[in-house]
């Protein structure tokens, strides 16, 4: 290997672990939602979101009730998304179907707080509290 390729490598490694670190820190006591990507099937949107658990405990049990707003703001349905365990520090993805709706007539997500949420076998609020919603999409996502 060239010693410009090797400066190369080098120096991509220095930027990269900065940033990587940054990352898993940002959500350190947090639990991460993000709504990754959108896709209308049909008579549906199919909505994919990236979770990660940010707590040190494995959370057994994770239902957000969600508040779906039109492009116009107006509320659409409510209804729960269903996130199952998470183990800590390891991102999962999860997809959800929303018959009916196409995702261009999403215009935002509300998370309005925890249906159920259990750590160590019993129920626990960091679900609420520690929620970080974030979208990739141009749907917004709040919490």
């Amino acid at each position: 290997m060239s010693r410009f390729r090797t400066a190369i490598l080098s120096l991509s490694l220095v930027i990269a672990a900065p940033l990587v670190a940054a990352q898993e820190t940002d959500i350190k006591d947090q639990i991460s939602v993000e709504l990754n990507a959108v896709e209308t099937t049909e008579d549906a949107c199919k909505l994919t979101f990236m979770i990660t658990n940010g707590l040190e405990a494995l959370v057994d049990k994770i239902i957000y009730e969600a508040v779906l707003f039109d492009t116009e703001g107006q509320v659409d349905r409510l209804t729960l998304f269903d996130f199952g365990t998470l183990p800590p520090a390891r991102p999962r993805v999860r997809q959800f179907v929303v018959p009916q709706t196409t995702c261009e007539g999403l215009g935002r997500i509300l998370f309005n707080g925890a249906n159920a949420c259990e750590t160590g076998g019993s129920a626990s609020g960091v679900c609420d509290t520690g929620l970080l919603p974030t979208s990739r999409t141009s749907i917004e996502v709040l919490g």
